[in-house]
């Protein structure tokens, strides 16, 4: 019975020895479960680098991006030299935000992102990692950099590139000299544009006469929203500055050439007339709504010194954005038909006015009545996954055309002269189920993951908001549609 005992006595050291061992090489094997099951990879901070960690985490959660550099860098795969294609910015790209989506197998929890830097050196961006950067101007390095290469590429088929030359779309008579011929056409890969590209249309109309200027549009990659001043018991929200943002304004001592053309029908003998110089009224509206938006809340603000400061209030934003409101339809002439199409328009779109929208002011409720729709009166409890309402059990929010779904947030923490960036972000899907959603949100500080809830993030103070469309099926229908035409 000794022996029995003692035997056991040694089996049971070196068990526990062995268990030690194991403690001391991975750590405890529970807690690094729990710690990488249903979490994402940090960053390594390389030095005041939170800024592009923070900037990369909201990226990978947005995977329309994702697929698009998937599509665009499809071609450097037929590449002899595969050691070349981690020269470009949209390669590197695509495997730091598969991996740190999950969609790349690593056994890494904290990845390092220097790789990035690098190869936007070549790119003539020097980032340097040991100074305070800001993540906005960061995304418009990446985009600014992503168009540069698509820009770059070969817009001429090269004449060896047989696989090209037998598309039917090119012909021998496209194929000839540049002096002569029209040049084959460009492929629809670079064609496209990245997800986050939309167009603004500038409005200008005479106050005098009412003569409307052609509608002039501008790309953009993000809105850059000025936070407005607040309202003493009024909170702010996220509708405040798109309604600022696209809010009229009087533009005085234009020349109007309409207003000259009427003042020179009433001279005669063909004298010359002056031109006449009128206040317009000019008003911004979203042209082109992209699949992701990226919002930038303008925190920056200047004291009656001419010092910097940063604004700290609370901007209101929630899980779901419509921005029908906000986008630009094109003015109809005025008959019987088109005002009834325009009252059933203002039925179905509510918050405009003559397929403007109103100001914030008259978009809520000036005489007690309560508004259809404004960002915020739906809960997000009655959207289902697909995008869509149920109006049966919410009837005051109509079912709207350009839905986003909160996706990603970036806040920055600290003043205009030192701080610290870090992200909430939806958790990937399933691998069950990669189409799905995530409702689950983590909080990302560089190589820190943990989870949280929703309400920790629709409290958190913005800087950076990373919003994806939602299409309807029936949307998605005639997406499907479209690509087989």
């Amino acid at each position: 019975r000794y022996k029995v005992m003692k035997n056991w006595g040694v089996i049971g050291g070196v068990a526990a020895a062995v268990a030690a061992g194991m403690y001391v090489l991975w750590g405890p094997i529970t807690e690094r479960k729990r710690r990488r099951k249903g979490l994402v990879p940090g960053l390594l901070n390389l030095g005041n680098t939170c800024f592009m960690n923070s900037l990369l985490q909201g990226l990978s959660s947005c995977p329309s991006f994702i697929k698009w550099l998937e599509e665009f860098t499809a071609q450097y795969k037929t590449e002899q030299n595969q050691s070349t294609e981690h020269q470009y910015l949209s390669v590197t790209l695509l495997h730091l935000l598969r991996a740190l989506s999950c969609q790349e197998v690593t056994e890494d929890d904290v990845l390092d992102a220097s790789c990035l830097l690098e190869v936007l050196r070549l790119y003539r961006w020097q980032i340097s990692s040991f100074e305070e950067q800001d993540a906005h101007e960061l995304f418009h390095v990446l985009t600014s950099s992503l168009e540069d290469e698509r820009d770059r590429q070969p817009r001429v088929t090269h004449l060896f590139d047989v696989h090209s030359l037998e598309q039917p779309e090119i012909t021998q008579k496209q194929i000839s000299c540049r002096t002569r011929g029209s040049l084959p056409p460009v492929s629809n890969h670079w064609k496209s544009q990245h997800p986050f590209h939309g167009r603004l249309t500038s409005n200008m109309v005479c106050k005098h006469c009412e003569h409307q200027s052609p509608v002039r549009y501008d790309t953009f990659d993000s809105l850059s929203l000025s936070i407005p001043a607040a309202v003493w018991g009024r909170p702010m929200t996220l509708d405040h500055c798109l309604h600022h943002f696209i809010s009229s304004e009087s533009v005085k001592d234009v020349v109007c050439d309409n207003c000259t053309k009427i003042q020179a029908k009433g001279i005669l003998n063909g004298q010359s007339v002056e031109n006449q110089r009128t206040t317009f009224v000019k008003q911004l509206k979203l042209g082109k709504l992209p699949q992701c938006l990226c919002i930038h809340l303008q925190r920056l603000s200047w004291s009656n010194q001419g010092t910097p400061l940063k604004r700290h209030e609370h901007v209101q934003f929630n899980e779901f954005l419509i921005m029908d409101i906000y986008k630009y339809r094109i003015p109809v002439h005025k008959s019987s038909q088109n005002e009834l199409n325009q009252k059933n328009t203002e039925e179905t779109t509510p918050g405009t006015k003559d397929g403007i929208a109103v100001k914030p002011s008259d978009a809520e409720q000036p005489s007690g009545t309560k508004p259809l729709f404004m960002n915020g009166a739906c809960s997000s409890s009655f959207i289902m996954s697909s995008g869509t309402f149920p109006l049966a059990a919410f009837p005051e929010c109509s079912s709207p055309v350009y839905l986003y779904r909160l996706m990603a947030v970036v806040v920055h923490h600290g003043d205009m002269h030192s701080g610290h960036f870090v992200t909430y972000r939806r958790s990937p899907p399933s691998p069950k189920n990669p189409l799905s959603v995530s409702s689950q949100w983590l909080w990302i500080s560089d190589d820190t993951v943990r989870k949280a809830s929703l309400q920790e993030v629709l409290s958190s103070s913005a800087y950076l908001l990373f919003y994806e469309r939602v299409h309807s099926r029936v949307q998605h229908q005639s997406l499907e549609l479209r690509a087989e035409e």
